[in-house]
C-alpha cells in the first residue's frame, strides 16, 4: 500500500473510534426513566414549596384571601381565592369570585417540569399560562424568577 492508503485507513478508523466514544458518552449522558422521575420530584419540591411561600405573602398583603395547598392528579403548588358578596341597589346579590392557582404538573412522558397559572379577577380570567422545561436542563432560578411575575402581575391586577 502506499503511504496515502496508510494515512487514508488511519484517519478512518481515528474517527470510526472518536464516533463509538462519542456513542459511549451520549449513552451515559442518557437518564433512565426513574432517574427522570427522582429528578422531577426534587424539582418540583422545591418549586411548590416556593409557590407556596409566595402565596402565603401574597395573602398578607391582600386581606380576605385564603391560601390552599394543591397535590395530586392537578399537580402540586398552592392556590389563594377570595369570594366578594355584593349587594346592589336593586336588592340583587351578585358574587365576585377570584383566584391565583400557579401548580408543578405531574411527572407525565414528556419529561418535562411543567408550570401551569390560572388567574381568576372577579369573575373574570386574567390569564391562563404555561412554562415548562426538559428535566435535564431544568433552571430552578427560571421558574421561581417566573412565579414572582404572575404572583406580582396577579396583586396589580387585582388591586386595579
Amino acid at each position: 500500500m502506499t503511504e496515502f492508503e496508510d494515512r487514508l485507513r488511519q484517519a478512518i478508523e481515528r474517527g470510526e473510534q472518536r464516533r463509538q466514544h462519542q456513542e459511549s458518552a451520549q449513552r451515559q449522558r442518557q437518564w433512565t426513566e426513574d432517574e427522570l422521575k427522582t429528578q422531577h420530584s426534587r424539582q418540583r419540591l422545591e418549586i411548590s414549596e416556593y409557590i407556596e411561600l409566595c402565596l402565603e405573602k401574597l395573602t398578607s398583603y391582600l386581606p380576605g384571601f385564603q391560601t390552599e395547598t394543591i397535590y395530586g392528579e392537578r399537580g402540586w403548588g398552592a392556590a389563594c381565592s377570595r369570594d366578594d358578596f355584593r349587594a346592589q341597589r336593586s336588592g340583587k346579590r351578585s358574587n365576585d369570585y377570584s383566584r391565583l392557582e400557579i401548580t408543578v404538573r405531574p411527572f407525565a412522558e414528556y419529561h418535562l417540569i411543567d408550570l401551569a397559572g390560572k388567574a381568576t379577577i372577579r369573575n373574570k380570567e386574567a390569564f391562563n399560562r404555561n412554562f415548562f422545561q426538559k428535566i435535564q436542563e431544568v433552571d430552578v432560578p427560571e421558574f421561581t424568577d417566573l412565579i414572582d411575575t404572575w404572583v406580582v402581575e396577579f396583586a396589580e391586577l387585582y388591586s386595579g
